[in-house]
């Protein structure tokens, strides 16, 4: 009895586990008026005069659009797939990965003077923008994110099968990072954005493997 006692608690401690990652278990900074989460599909109204950016060229601060997050620690891969029905210039919708109001990375695609790119805005105290010029419209773009040590690469991908590197940034380790799905519109007066395949694995720490091989 005492057998089946434990094993039953491993199988719903694993169960939890597993859904720990869903949309619906994780939470909301910015929650926008309108939204619904059904089988692993985010669909929201963003809502107008959103965004996220820290000072640098504009001169102002902003922190208010819409973000859905679960926190990890340590080294991870988080990937998601996005669309949305960009509209005015500057509709976005991605990833963040945020570590506070002064440190955090969003990173997907950006609807700038009718052209469709691939959109990175870092943030250390101030913020910097990357972007890619895409020459026509995709229907939906998939999003990774690899976090090792100190830094954190971003990939982007037009199948889930082949990615690209868009760059690497600067972010603080051995501290928790928010991660999940970012949408804003600066300009515009909302628009609907979509994501679903939300996946967060985690990866060996670095440091441990190499101390593990080294002494063995």
């Amino acid at each position: 009895m005492k057998v089946k006692f434990i094993l039953a608690t491993l199988v719903a401690s694993f169960s939890l586990s597993a859904q720990a990652q869903t949309l619906e278990k994780m939470q909301w900074f910015n929650e926008p008026e309108s939204y619904k989460i059904k089988g692993g599909v985010l669909e929201m109204e963003v809502p107008a005069q959103t965004d996220y950016w820290r000072i640098a060229h504009y001169g102002f601060t902003v922190d208010d659009g819409p973000f859905l997050y679960a926190t990890y620690g340590g080294e991870f891969e988080a990937k998601i797939k996005v669309s949305g029905e960009y509209k005015e210039r500057f509709d976005q919708a991605g990833m963040m990965i945020r570590q506070d109001h002064e440190n955090y990375v969003k990173f997907g695609i950006e609807f700038v003077d009718g052209k469709f790119n691939i959109s990175a805005v870092v943030t250390h105290h101030t913020s910097d923008w990357s972007v890619i010029q895409l020459d026509e419209s995709i229907p939906y773009l998939w999003l990774k994110a690899v976090r090792r040590l100190d830094a954190i690469e971003l990939f982007y991908s037009f199948d889930d099968k082949e990615y690209k590197m868009m760059r690497t940034l600067w972010m603080q380790d051995n501290c928790p990072l928010q991660v999940g799905p970012v949408a804003a519109c600066p300009d515009g007066q909302g628009f609907k954005a979509c994501f679903s395949d939300f996946k967060v694995k985690h990866l060996p720490d670095q440091r441990r493997v190499e101390w593990l091989k080294k002494n063995q």
